[in-house]
């Protein structure tokens, strides 16, 4: 074998081990030892370490914002109903999956496990619970047991009662590729849950005080807020400036971004706040309410955002690093982040190939979209904002980020985010709107046939 060949096979192995580790298997669970390629090369050793960790952090950790949703906003009562030692009727199954949440169907366990029948080779698409399984609370409780809720857990007393609830990142960032059922199957990191509705979930908690005095409103103004958002949005600034409302009276709450093909990106939120890493630390301690350290002088602008200059957001506390549950999980979470690609559609079923071919062409030349949306980061290298004048919308949104602009969204795997529109906002319910848009706003002259060439190409990305 030559130089180069052994080189080759050397490169092969270590692309490998991080195919497997991005994919979820390790090189030990296919009988090669990670010794081979970690001796040879520790910073490929490093890099599945990180992966590891990362996607332990995106999928399971709370920061320890249990003391936040359950202790202080008693969510937790709600979600098991009195039957079971809280309040009201609990969180049905049904429930649970009409405000968006999501089961992993693989996490599910013993006697439930059996009971969904999910190990049955008939299991795929069919009633998994009956439908007093699916209106019964208990149902959920042993979901949260098992950890199979996505992106929620469930701390539980020794004696089985629910003694609080946490949520994680997957909560918003992840979904399932319902292989079970609608809502029930395996997960998919990074993918926007869509059918989340946040806003109807914290409603739920019976003590929404803290939300009320932050805000200076009382606790109905706060739940009718909560529930003007829907699915699959967010308002991340409410907590900033208190602006619940556009000037149009819809909601400003904003859609919730997915978090794949990120790897190149500079900025990270529909208008541009910060890196990947920023954005996490903001979410961590400011909306999640984890335990932890963070800095941002830019939230002392008490004309900009007033409630987070009143309450000291932008230097939080000076805590022991050992208490600090968020910092040290930044590294490996912003990795594993980094690492999850953009998913592929599939010719002929998510766009159609000869169209897509076509607009291939459009889209960097008479559409002008590679001009921001460059090849293959989708979004410009460097600083990726523009002005709404820029790209003729309202400055609403991107008056409420520091640098009032709006990021060039990165377009990869958008076939799969189409629900609940487009833009930060959705104000545009799809694509062809979206074009439309374009087409009036840069004055493109793009024919009927054009256009729709242009959106089959952006469904193929």
């Amino acid at each position: 074998m030559t130089r180069k060949e052994v080189n080759v096979s050397k490169r092969s192995i270590v692309l490998l081990a991080i195919c497997f580790a991005m994919g979820g298997l390790s090189l030990t669970r296919i009988g090669m030892k990670r010794s081979a390629y970690a001796a040879e090369d520790p910073h490929i050793a490093n890099a599945e370490k990180m992966i590891h960790e990362g996607r332990r952090t995106f999928r399971f950790d709370t920061f320890g914002d249990e003391d936040f949703w359950g202790n202080t906003l008693k969510l937790h009562e709600a979600i098991e109903g009195a039957k079971f030692g809280g309040t009201g009727s609990g969180v049905s199954p049904e429930t649970a999956l009409a405000v968006g949440l999501k089961i992993d169907a693989n996490a599910v366990r013993g006697p439930l496990r059996d009971r969904m029948m999910l190990d049955h080779p008939a299991a795929a698409n069919r009633p998994v619970l009956n439908k007093a399984e699916l209106k019964d609370p208990a149902i959920t409780l042993a979901l949260l047991r098992d950890n199979a809720v996505v992106g929620v857990k469930g701390f539980f007393e020794p004696s089985g009662s629910l003694r609080s609830i946490g949520i994680q990142c997957a909560l918003c960032h992840s979904t399932v590729d319902n292989s079970v059922a609608p809502g029930i199957g395996r997960r998919l990191d990074g993918w926007a849950n869509r059918d989340l509705n946040v806003g109807a979930i914290i409603a739920l908690a019976p003590n929404l005080t803290p939300f009320a005095q932050l805000l200076g409103v009382d606790v109905g103004t706060v739940r009718n807020v909560l529930m003007s958002w829907g699915p699959g949005k967010f308002d991340a600034e409410l907590v900033l400036d208190g602006k619940a409302f556009r000037p149009d009276g819809k909601s400003a709450a904003t859609l919730i971004p997915p978090a794949f093909g990120l790897a190149g990106v500079n900025l990270h939120t529909w208008t541009g706040w910060g890196s990947i890493p920023h954005w996490n630390a903001f979410v961590a301690n400011l909306e999640m309410h984890g335990k932890g350290r963070f800095f941002d002088p830019r939230l002392d602008n008490a004309a900009q955002f007033p409630i987070a200059a009143a309450h000291g957001f932008g230097d939080l506390p000076h805590i022991n690093p050992d208490d600090d549950l968020i910092t040290k999980k930044l590294p490996a979470l912003h990795f594993y982040q980094l690492s999850i690609p953009a998913p592929r559609p599939r010719p002929g079923k998510d766009f159609d190939p000869d169209a897509a071919k076509r607009g291939d062409e459009l889209f960097s030349g008479k559409a002008q979209c590679n001009n921001c949306h460059v090849e293959p980061l989708w979004t410009e290298p460097g600083w990726n904002l523009h002005t709404g004048a820029e790209v003729c919308i309202d400055n609403f949104q991107a008056d409420r980020a520091p640098d009032h602009r709006y990021r060039t969204a990165p377009l990869g795997g958008i076939f799969t985010h189409q629900k609940g529109g487009f833009y930060h906002d959705g104000r545009f319910s799809s694509l062809p709107e979206v074009v439309d848009h374009y087409n009036s706003c840069f004055d493109l002259n793009l024919s009927t046939q054009e256009k729709n060439d242009v959106v089959q190409y952006l469904l193929s990305l």
